[in-house]
């Protein structure tokens, strides 16, 4: 079979031979990492290689290391990032765009000494006074252009560190008051405000290789189904914001999504997703999702090749330096 139209996650620090047998009938098109997926350098390093083993071929392995609150990499192994609306605040927008970019590169460097390529970030949802604390102090900034310049910033650190960019949650997050782990936002807002604020950022950052949808329905673009599974929501995603990258669902066992795994990713590929986002490494689930999304379609295989592609080697940079520039500024020092 082609590539599997899904992302798929492991239980525990190491590939056990059941998973490695169902992942290399199965053929996921790429694997995702979490905290309990994550000891030690040698340990990452050992499993990340395991998986791409198991599928017989490079696949792209992701994390959320967005730095600050989500970043599933820590000390002492990894550096720790503080919140970035918190950092923000303290600096101009120079020294921001500079700190994002930074951040971005340094995490870079992180991920690709143990095998990780993508990274799930940066967010270019607009924290509002209302926005849910699960998402607020992981956002970059409080309107469209603060959040244009420092999400573009971090994603060209992570570029510039041979690592791909997730600009997420498409086409916005902020103005969530409810956490889509539990709960179904709606958004009434009409859509010329939506268009100049929330959207806005999704769109100036369209020709990123990769993108996350939002489980959140949007009245002005579906009344009744949330982006991720909604064909006209994703419509206008392609054809209005512009975006040209492989989109991929946020994760589809969170429970904003109704009725079971399986419906859940048949329903998001039939709205046009190219790759459903599963991460809780349940056995189980995984089947119902590769049974539900099967192969990625020609398009989508299209835009994941074109992704993968966009990826670069590092560029030389003097890490100590760079380290020593990023904790003067959250420091609040003066910078290197």
């Amino acid at each position: 079979m082609g590539q599997g139209a899904y992302i798929l996650g492991c239980t525990g620090p190491r590939l056990t031979p059941e998973e490695a047998r169902f992942f290399r009938e199965a053929q996921p098109w790429g694997f995702i990492l979490f905290a309990r997926n994550v000891d030690t350098p040698d340990q990452l390093r050992g499993l990340t290689a395991d998986l791409r083993a198991a599928v017989g071929r490079d696949a792209p392995v992701l994390i959320d290391q967005e730095g600050g609150r989500v970043q599933r990499m820590t000390p002492p192994h990894w550096r720790q990032h503080p919140p970035p609306l918190d950092l923000l605040a303290g600096l101009d927008p120079g020294q921001g765009a500079r700190a994002m970019w930074l951040r971005g590169r340094l995490i870079a460097e992180d991920l690709r000494a143990v095998g990780i390529d993508v990274n799930c970030a940066p967010l270019a949802d607009i924290a509002r006074e209302a926005t849910h604390p699960v998402l607020k102090n992981r956002c970059l900034g409080k309107d469209a252009p603060s959040v244009i310049r420092n999400a573009r910033a971090q994603a060209d650190g992570l570029i510039a560190g041979g690592v791909l960019p997730v600009v997420k949650h498409v086409p916005g997050h902020g103005r969530s008051t409810l956490d889509t782990h539990h709960d179904l936002p709606r958004v009434d807002a009409p859509l010329a405000e939506l268009e100049s604020t929330d959207f806005a950022p999704f769109g100036a950052l369209a020709d990123l290789p990769l993108a996350m949808s939002v489980h959140l329905v949007f009245a002005a673009l579906d009344p009744a189904r949330p982006v991720t599974v909604s064909p006209g929501a994703v419509a206008y995603l392609r054809d209005t914001l512009g975006l040209s990258g492989l989109l991929m669902t946020d994760d589809i066992s969170m429970n904003a999504l109704g009725g079971s795994v399986g419906t859940r990713a048949a329903a998001a590929i039939a709205a046009g997703c190219d790759a459903v986002l599963h991460c809780n490494g349940d056995p189980a689930e995984m089947e119902a999702v590769a049974a539900a999304a099967g192969p990625m379609t020609e398009a989508a295989q299209t835009r994941a090749d074109a992704a993968l592609a966009a990826q670069t080697e590092p560029e030389p940079i003097d890490i100590a330096r760079a380290e020593a520039e990023l904790r003067a500024m959250e420091q609040g020092g003066v910078t290197a």
